[in-house]
């Protein structure tokens, strides 16, 4: 491990919260494609498994925050078990449902309810925050860390879930997301020492994470990229099932985050200066631009090397945004304001899932890739109509609102 990444492991727990992270969120790589997967298998109808994987990632959207909101208030430990139940019995009850052909209405009400999952990487990357608060570079590495996991998630969650679902059963993918999650959670909430102490709560004020400008501007943006992934999830299954190899769309998926995952372990090890804001919208720009090739993907293999390129600006894109967030957010609401760049990501995964399903049913898997293009396009016009927002000034790092306002030099946050 490069003395960087070994630094930030020096301090005590900091191994432990981080592996059980890694587990807990497997399950975002893995129930999203798993429903796609599962249900085309039992039904043959993407739209319908598309709409299902939509309404998870809306449900998690609009839960999440609320639940991070509580964790800020209350801890980790009184929130995210009693969250995670209802995830996981909301799963169960969708599996059955599906195994037993029951009405469609069911599968959407426990799909639904399966969105009460909790966001692990905003929690633990509060932990790295509170431990490495006013140790900037350390940060970095931190976050550079968290986003390398996060691209391992999606390597290997997506060739489990659907390698077990298309060789074992199809509601194999999801039953194991749902044991990875319990497993995930109960390992974290279980290390009291390095959990973030709520502040005090008369610093519980002035309403959501959302009054900052910079934040809101970053939650628009991520929405429009997370209709570039949902989209390419789905469509890249049914063109590899219309390639006579549906298996491959694991790997070739795995092949997406292995790009994001090396570049995100070089973006670690740098120790940038200047504005993170501008390097944040070279990196949206870049992702927008590298959807264009997919729409010449005529073959797996071409397909594998496009979505490689395309992966390279994922996470330094990523890191910078938690940097971001950090920043323009208050301390008392930093686990919030991060769940809510996750929550435009899951918005833009229901879109985009959704929309490529209902493209992919009605005119083919090649023109799908026409939706992640068009959703490129769109982050990049937000970007640069937001940009001189998380240029301005930002929040205090006190706990009193988005509207305490200090001068913004462009090396406060890091990234």
């Amino acid at each position: 491990m490069p003395s960087s990444y070994h630094a930030i492991f020096a301090a005590p727990g900091t191994k432990g919260f981080s592996a059980a992270g890694l587990i807990g969120r497997l399950p975002l790589a893995m129930m999203g494609i798993g429903i796609v997967t599962m249900v085309s298998q039992l039904t043959g109808h993407y739209g319908l498994a598309g709409a299902l994987s939509a309404t998870l990632a809306m449900s998690a959207a609009l839960l999440g925050p609320q639940i991070s909101r509580l964790v800020d208030r209350h801890g980790q430990g009184r929130i995210l078990r009693p969250a995670t139940l209802v995830a996981v019995t909301s799963v169960a009850g969708l599996l059955v449902c599906a195994q037993q052909s029951a009405p469609d209405w069911t599968l959407f009400v426990f799909a639904a309810g399966a969105g009460c999952v909790p966001s692990l990487g905003a929690m633990v990357r509060a932990r790295w925050a509170a431990l490495y608060r006013g140790s900037p570079r350390e940060l970095h590495t931190a976050y550079a860390w968290e986003s390398i996991i996060d691209e391992v998630c999606f390597i290997v969650g997506p060739i489990v879930s659907i390698g077990l679902s298309t060789a074992w059963f199809p509601e194999a993918g999801p039953l194991l997301a749902a044991v990875f999650l319990v497993i995930g959670v109960s390992w974290l909430t279980a290390q009291r020492a390095t959990e973030p102490v709520p502040g005090p709560r008369e610093q519980h004020t002035g309403g959501s994470a959302l009054r900052s400008p910079g934040l809101r501007v970053l939650v628009a943006t991520f929405v429009a990229t997370g209709t570039i992934f949902g989209a390419v999830d789905v469509v890249t299954v049914a063109f590899a099932e219309e390639q006579g190899h549906k298996t491959a769309a694991s790997l070739v998926l795995a092949v997406y985050a292995l790009g994001s995952c090396l570049a995100g372990v070089v973006f670690g090890l740098l120790h940038l200066t200047g504005p993170p804001a501008r390097r944040w919208l070279v990196g949206i720009c870049a992702m927008a631009l590298s959807m264009i090739p997919l729409q010449l993907a005529g073959n797996l293999p071409f397909l594998a090397v496009a979505l490689f390129v395309a992966g390279l600006s994922v996470a330094p894109t990523m890191v910078t945004t938690m940097a971001l967030v950090e920043a323009h957010v208050p301390r008392t609401k930093l686990t919030e304001g991060m769940t809510w760049t996750s929550t435009g990501l899951a918005v833009g995964v229901a879109l985009g899932s959704s929309a490529a399903g209902w493209v992919v049913d009605a005119a083919g898997a090649e023109a799908g890739y026409g939706v992640p293009v068009a959703a490129g396009a769109a982050a990049a016009v937000v970007a640069f109509l937001g940009y001189r927002r998380l240029r301005g000034p930002v929040p205090s790092r006190g706990g009193h609102g988005a509207d305490d306002q200090e001068p913004y030099d462009g090396h406060k946050s890091v990234a």
